[in-house]
């Protein structure tokens, strides 16, 4: 290709002045320029050109409002989803805790704890009170200090626990086996109550 046909493409320079050049003999006075003025009309027009910038307009902002209410409404429900199923699976970690520590305890006790029932008959089981006092249990979480594990083997718990907006799941003679079968979800308990265990 011949030098001839070639163009000499120079990038558009835009001096502080607010002279155009296009990279011809113009560029070293604007260089001068500036160290003459320390910079100082290059913070001048970087300024008027911030001025200049306008905010979101109207439409743009609504649209970023329409965005941010579909993900709050996406994201509300699931998040509380999340929390019912956390607390019901609480629940039944505190019940299999409950029931751990009473295997412990009838190890070391196997004639259990005699205590009056509400008919003044007499049962042979351990509260999760006993089972704190007696250092098996630090913690029952959810569980009632009242609530018993029977000393027949294997072990139940019989206890009501509310873990969320209302809902109770019951531990009617359920046993570590019971509430590991138990696969439902916290969620999709749409009753006041759920039972786990045998009534």
């Amino acid at each position: 290709m011949p030098v001839t046909d070639t163009i000499r493409v120079l990038p558009r320079i835009v001096s502080v002045t607010g002279t155009e050049d296009w990279g011809g003999e113009n560029m070293n006075e604007t260089k001068e320029n500036n160290e003459k003025n320390g910079g100082f009309n290059m913070i001048k027009n970087i300024r008027k050109q911030l001025k200049n910038e306008k905010g979101l307009t109207l439409v743009e902002l609504l649209a970023v409002i329409v965005i941010l209410g579909i993900i709050a409404a996406i994201a509300v429900p699931a998040i509380g989803n999340i929390i019912t199923n956390s607390k019901y699976n609480a629940a039944k970690a505190d019940a299999l805790n409950v029931l751990n520590a009473a295997q412990m305890y009838y190890l070391d006790n196997p004639e259990g704890e005699t205590i009056a029932t509400s008919s003044d008959a007499t049962t042979t089981e351990v509260t999760v009170k006993g089972l704190e006092n007696a250092g098996y249990l630090e913690t029952a979480g959810a569980i009632p200090d009242d609530a018993g594990v029977s000393i027949a083997t294997p072990h139940a718990l019989t206890a009501d626990v509310e873990f969320a907006n209302g809902k109770t799941v019951k531990f009617v003679t359920a046993t570590i086996e019971m509430i590991n079968e138990d696969s439902k979800k916290g969620s999709q308990i749409t009753d006041s109550s759920y039972t786990i265990g045998t009534e």
